[in-house]
């Protein structure tokens, strides 16, 4: 059950936050609904790329305790950007673009964990698709010791189309994978670099491992198949600040 304090509903409130750009999280449709509303609601979320979600009446009614009108709204915990707006800054302040890709990473305190270390080694932003991703709870902003409050967070329709736009714009994607042919550390993490972070449970998609430019493995000794996600960002991040410390003179 999400937070009532963050929840709004009503077509016009939901629909004037949407229009006013708002930070939303998910939009929840009641089944059945039709109209102008429901047009005006559907493409408000495609045009913000905000999740919309169609659910039976008796569900919208358990989210929300009131009159709802067939529509409410879950407002974010912070704001969203555009990749294709944030990489460009990133080479424009003459920065080396340093980003992770969310593949289906969905348990709120990982998000907040990966974001804190994201945020401590030098990352530029979090990407995250619009669908099949955790949402921005105050519970991850917590967790991330408030990174996810200054780290910009890009929604994505896509982690494919995300790999398109970074391939065009000169970084290399790297995906974790314990049958990858080369070590982390034996990895250029000096240039442009995107890591892709997998779902809990099944790890990266085999279509987006298939697409990185390298797959790579961490080493281990003990039995276990990996590490948690979280922790297996904390180790990427750090090889590449090391890396990219020890390739810049000192003065």
């Amino acid at each position: 059950m999400q937070d009532n304090k963050q929840m709004i509903y009503g077509r016009h409130p939901v629909q004037e936050a949407l229009e006013a750009g708002n930070p939303v999280e998910k939009v929840w449709l009641q089944q059945g609904v039709r109209g102008e509303m429901e047009k005006a609601i559907r493409h408000l979320c495609r045009d913000r790329h905000v999740p919309l979600v169609v659910i039976p009446r008796e569900r919208l009614n358990q989210l929300v305790k009131g009159n709802h009108q067939g529509v409410a709204a879950m407002l974010a915990s912070v704001s969203y950007y555009q990749l294709g707006e944030v990489l460009p800054a990133i080479y424009e302040r003459g920065e080396t673009p340093l980003l992770l890709l969310l593949d289906g990473v969905t348990d709120v305190r990982n998000i907040g964990a990966i974001a804190r270390s994201a945020e401590v080694c030098g990352a530029q932003a979090l990407v995250t698709p619009i669908k099949g991703g955790g949402a921005i709870t105050p519970e991850a902003v917590k967790t991330s010791a408030g990174a996810l409050s200054r780290l910009p967070i890009c929604r994505e329709t896509s982690i494919s189309a995300s790999l398109d736009l970074l391939g065009k714009s000169g970084v290399q994607v790297l995906a974790s994978d314990l049958k990858g042919d080369r070590y982390l550390h034996e990895l250029d993490l000096t240039q442009p670099t995107a890591f892709v972070l997998g779902s809990e449970g099944d790890g990266i998609q085999p279509a987006i491992a298939a697409a990185a430019d390298y797959r790579f493995r961490i080493p281990q000794l003990g039995t276990l198949n990996s590490f948690n996600v979280s922790v297996a960002a904390g180790i990427m991040l750090y090889e590449t600040m090391r890396q990219r410390m020890s390739a810049t003179p000192e003065p």
